[in-house]
């Protein structure tokens, strides 16, 4: 599959034991100009990665986008409006989650949702997302590794 939205996150891989691992996170190396939040992939299996983030509005999540192994995927163009962004990620073929405690909301199938509260009530999924510090700065990169997966393999 091609890198983008992925239309359904397959249920049999949430894996609620599993606990946050720490993330390789890095500046994002790119021309002055450009300015994004991107997310890369650097395991041998295609990942789901859904988004947090606050926004004039409040909190909004956002997924899935679908990464192959060893690939990057700008998920939010321009200029980073946010210090913190909240990202939860499943691995679609081994198993195994990258999560955290701030839980937002989620759906099996490509979805953007505002709110953070009562997910199973209003028919989400919920799940923990772990916390990005950017620091301010206008681009950022996160880097998922075979080393920060919990459980991995």
């Amino acid at each position: 599959m091609t890198a983008g939205h992925f239309p359904s996150a397959p249920k049999g891989l949430r894996r609620p034991g599993l606990l946050a691992a720490a993330l390789g996170i890095g500046l994002l190396a790119a021309a002055p100009a450009r300015a994004d939040l991107r997310m890369c992939n650097m395991t041998s299996s295609r990942v789901g990665v859904a988004l947090g983030y606050r926004d004039s509005q409040g909190w909004v999540t956002e997924g899935w986008w679908n990464l192959n192994s060893r690939a990057c995927e700008t998920l939010l163009k321009g200029q980073l409006a946010s210090r913190f962004y909240y990202v939860y990620a499943i691995d679609y073929d081994r198993g195994g989650e990258w999560s955290g405690r701030s839980f937002m909301c989620t759906r099996e199938r490509e979805f953007t949702i505002r709110g953070t509260e009562d997910c199973l009530a209003r028919g989400f999924d919920r799940n923990g997302f772990f916390e990005v510090d950017t620091g301010e700065q206008k681009s950022w990169t996160v880097q998922l590794t075979e080393t920060n997966r919990p459980g991995g393999q």
